[in-house]
């Protein structure tokens, strides 16, 4: 044996050594949706922990033992600081006394819906000079084929002199968080990891088979992204044809509802994909144009995710002129002057996570058409700052009655929030706009309020 592969042999045992009898650091980069319940998760696995971000509030909310996301329970933040194996700051430098770190920065897309990886690349850059033989570095982080392989790794090997595969091993291990989903968590979700060496790929193995009940090894790193790529391409895919047929059957007067509720009972070849106002959260409304970027490197188009983009991007634009058409047709009045009242702020429902969220573009069309909006979400009590919609900044939840709900002209339901009732609400409104199917199950004098859009 030549004596690069003795010393990843060592590299490889010693690593897998810490990590089974939980001695190993575990530093996760990134505190966000992804970052904070993998943290929790290795910690409640008997790991010590250490938490790394650029927002102090964050920091601070872990010490107090306050979790900063509805989906997430005060007492599992609190219980980070119970038994002395966790420590959070925004001192990157940290990450050095750490096994293992876990990259779980922000992806979006720029003002050209390009990739924007820049999150990935100042923290490669900020943590570089402080890596030590030994380390696993795996970035979780949505990307594009070869961000961690052609990206992320030389910048560590030039800040840190090391060199990868030999000092330290670098891997790719998508994250499959889904905000509020009460039947899958991080640590019951199979884990896929890909690496650029049989030893990186086992030491991955290693570090996430203490986690999660299924660790699925690919071939490589660039693999591993594509899974990433592909898992919500098949989504985004999916929702635009079904909101492409509501269009369509909704022409014929066929509520799409019905038709995907009768689908679903074929035991095979079939799978219920729903419409909706719109694409929202930090995935679908992304990921696609990642891989729809990096294709034209190979000369490629990618047709099927250009066009279900531009299908899903569109939904907002029918949503708003379907309300206006109501609003014509029932009551004679126009949207310009009209008061609405948008229902559910988030992008999906039960959370308080508003990233890509329709709700946002509907509250920009329907303000830019000169309606006079207000919006209720128990969930989301006030519209922060954003690059994309400035002019929505602080505005407020309002209060929930049925006289404020009687006050407007319609009621747009944007997301299907379980906590509302609204077979209540569509008793003190004089119009519903029905994007989530809420009205499903409503007695006849009630669905003669009710428009699906």
């Amino acid at each position: 044996m030549n004596e690069t592969h003795s010393g990843q042999d060592t590299i490889s045992q010693e690593f897998i050594r810490r990590i089974t009898g939980r001695k190993a650091v575990i530093a996760v980069i990134g505190l966000g949706y992804v970052g904070l319940p993998l943290m929790i998760g290795f910690h409640d696995n008997g790991f010590p922990v250490l938490g790394l971000d650029i927002d102090e509030a964050k920091v601070d909310s872990l010490y107090a033992g306050k979790s900063y996301f509805k989906h997430i329970a005060d007492n599992r933040v609190a219980a980070l600081t119970e038994d002395g194996q966790f420590l959070a700051g925004t001192d990157f430098s940290k990450a050095g006394e750490a096994d293992a770190i876990l990259i779980c920065v922000p992806t979006p897309l720029n003002s050209h819906h390009e990739p924007d990886i820049s999150y990935v690349v100042d923290t490669a850059t900020t943590i570089a000079p402080f890596l030590r033989r030994g380390q696993v570095i795996v970035l979780e982080s949505t990307t594009y084929p070869g961000t961690t392989r052609d990206v992320m790794t030389p910048i560590l090997e030039q800040g840190s002199g090391l060199k990868e595969g030999v000092d330290f091993i670098v891997g790719y291990s998508p994250e499959r968080e889904d905000p509020g989903n009460k039947d899958f968590e991080t640590t019951t979700i199979p884990k896929v990891v890909g690496a650029a060496t049989p030893h990186g790929l086992a030491m991955l193995e290693s570090l996430y088979g203490v986690l999660v009940p299924q660790v699925v090894s690919v071939s490589s790193p660039e693999t591993a992204e594509a899974v990433k790529l592909t898992e919500n391409i098949f989504r985004a895919v999916n929702i635009a044809m079904v909101n492409e047929l509501k269009l369509i059957y909704d022409d014929m007067g066929i509520d799409i509802w019905e038709v995907i509720d009768a689908a679903s009972t074929k035991p095979f070849g079939f799978m219920p994909f729903y419409p909706g106002p719109g694409l929202g959260g930090h995935c679908i409304p992304i990921d696609p144009f990642y891989l729809t970027w990096k294709a034209r490197e190979y000369g490629r188009h990618t047709r099927f995710i250009e066009l279900a983009g531009e299908i899903n991007t569109n939904m907002p634009e029918h949503v708003v002129t379907r309300l206006a058409e109501a609003l014509s047709q029932r009551f004679r009045k126009a949207l310009n002057g009209a008061k609405i009242l948008l229902v559910g702020m988030a992008y999906k429902n039960d959370i308080d996570d508003m990233r890509e969220s329709p709700s946002l573009e509907l509250a920009r069309i329907l303000k830019n058409r000169g309606a006079d909006v207000d919006y209720h979400d128990p969930f989301i009590p006030v519209i922060g700052k954003s690059r994309k919609y400035p002019e929505l900044e602080g505005m407020k939840s309002v209060g929930w009655s049925g006289e404020m709900i009687a006050r407007h002209d319609a009621v747009l339901v944007a997301t299907a929030h379980s906590v509302i009732d609204y077979e209540e609400m569509t008793r003190h409104a004089h119009l519903v706009v029905d994007t989530r199917n809420v009205s499903k199950g409503f007695p006849p004098d009630l669905k003669e309020k009710v428009v699906k859009a």
